[in-house]
């Protein structure tokens, strides 16, 4: 079964969770998430409050070096989604990022211009979903 590890704003802000949610619902028909947590509409900004920082980051790695495939949403800028696609291309593992398309907003340069990124835009959950399982098959 394929490891997916899927990467979404966290502290960098919770207004997609539950878009992230169902992201996350469809991606398990293509594999095991490792972080169905990132859609849990209960996570606020502040993060997970039973672990350290230093706790996160060895866990969230030991995790990423475990995946197949990162999918990770862009939409919300986050430093840490940023560092997870960093981490993800030094380990070779592949990187599929999703940005849903916004009014006045731009994806950043450096995800967009990287040729080792795929990235599929999209205006809505559908549309997302659609996209998803087009690439997943």
């Amino acid at each position: 079964m394929k490891k997916i590890y899927f990467a979404g704003s966290i502290r960098g802000g919770r207004e997609d969770a539950g878009l992230y949610q169902q992201i996350i619902v469809a991606l398990t028909n293509f594999g095991e998430v490792l972080t169905e947590h990132v859609g849990n509409a209960g996570l606020q900004e502040t993060g997970e409050d039973r672990l350290t920082d230093s706790e996160i980051y060895r866990r969230d790695l030991d995790w990423l070096k475990t995946a197949d495939l990162v999918v990770a949403e862009v939409s919300t800028p986050s430093l840490g989604v940023g560092f997870e696609i960093a981490s993800a291309l030094a380990l070779n593992i592949p990187v599929l990022c999703l940005y849903r398309l916004q009014e006045g907003k731009r994806l950043s340069a450096m995800i967009s211009g990287c040729p080792e990124l795929e990235v599929l835009t999209y205006r809505n959950l559908a549309e997302c979903i659609y996209l998803l399982r087009q690439r997943m098959m």
